[in-house]
């Protein structure tokens, strides 16, 4: 094979495409990370897990319950234990480096335990409608928890949402949630005003194989929980849509940011990353502008998974890298802007 070196991979010039690589390869493509072209590959089962990664298609509404009773084996104990305790921070020199190594980022991903959590914590009745799927549930320590008149009304509660440290530490930069459901629109909007969010990135179609998300936005204006969402503006951009909102509840007003990324495939990776890379900046900008008193950024897809890092969250090897591939662009970027 060619011998590449790490500028080959985090150079920005050319247009850099994904690493991908078969679940079942043990050998590289011939060339770099930064030139590979993706080959599509669906959701695959995590090895050394007894947890399926092959989502239950449960419809909303659905009652069929799902082990409820059981205890948590010895295996699962473990991973809920290493997912609590478990980090592994990357200097800038070992991000590029780990980027490049296909091999070690296979067998990490895979040795990485499921982040399982036990639907017996969620034992409630007519909480299947406000879950998608009903093996994907949140955290129950990090979990977002609506503010209700009736505090015992846990279903008045419940939201199917965690808070995410930011990448200094940051308690509660981001809250990753479901796509929502004709069930739960809303309840996002509740949480959108509770949390004060500036912005939410939509990482999803509104339908990927059968499956759909609800468009819980106007294309005018609308109220859902007292809250009167109207909107102001629309820019297409050429991966991403722009949605300014006002919310209006009370006498309160507030400006809210929709960024649509339209260029994910279903179950796959992007086939190229910088304009992905694109949009985080024009996020990361957008941030900054907002007022000293906003909340966490809310980050959702159809299923909670592809913009967050939790074990699980992440559903396949080509992910895995690609959540790598990107970083390593990115930091590399943010070095040059500080050279300049």
């Amino acid at each position: 094979f060619e011998e590449k070196t790490l500028e080959d991979l985090i150079d920005l010039d050319p247009v850099p495409q994904t690493p991908v690589f078969d679940i079942g390869a043990d050998t590289r493509t011939e060339g770099d990370a930064a030139t590979l072209t993706v080959t599509p590959v669906g959701l695959q089962e995590r090895r050394g897990s007894n947890v399926s990664l092959t989502l239950d298609m449960c419809t909303p509404g659905c009652t069929e319950p799902y082990g409820y009773g059981a205890q948590l084996s010895p295996r699962d104990q473990s991973a809920q234990d290493y997912l609590r305790q478990g980090t592994h921070v990357l200097t800038p020199a070992m991000l590029h480096t780990r980027a490049m190594d296909d091999q070690s980022l296979q067998a990490e991903f895979y040795e990485t335990p499921m982040n399982f959590v036990d639907p017996k914590e969620y034992n409630y009745p007519g909480l299947v409608r406000k879950n998608r799927y009903k093996t994907i549930l949140p955290n129950t320590h990090s979990r977002v928890i609506l503010k209700s008149q009736d505090e015992d009304d846990f279903l008045s509660t419940y939201i199917n949402a965690n808070y995410l440290k930011g990448y200094g530490g940051e308690e509660r930069a981001y809250i990753a949630t479901q796509g929502p459901t004709v069930n739960t629109v809303g309840d996002l909007w509740r949480m959108v005003w509770q949390e004060r969010t500036p912005i939410i990135v939509m990482i999803t179609n509104l339908e990927e194989k059968n499956e759909k998300c609800a468009e819980y936005w106007p294309e005018d204006t609308v109220t859902h929980e007292g809250i009167e969402i109207t909107v102001v503006k629309v820019t297409q951009e050429d991966d991403y849509s722009l949605r300014v909102f006002t919310l209006k509840c009370g006498e309160e007003e507030r400006t809210l940011r929709q960024y649509w990324y339209t260029s994910w495939p279903d179950q796959k990776t992007p086939d190229k990353a910088p304009p992905l890379l694109e949009l985080v900046q024009e996020v990361e900008r957008a941030r900054e502008e907002a007022l000293p008193s906003s909340g966490p950024i809310i980050v959702h897809c159809r299923y909670r998974t592809k913009a967050t890092c939790l074990g699980g969250m992440i559903q396949t090897c080509e992910q895995y890298q690609f959540v790598h591939h990107v970083l390593s662009l990115y930091e590399k970027q943010l070095s040059q802007t500080a050279e300049e």
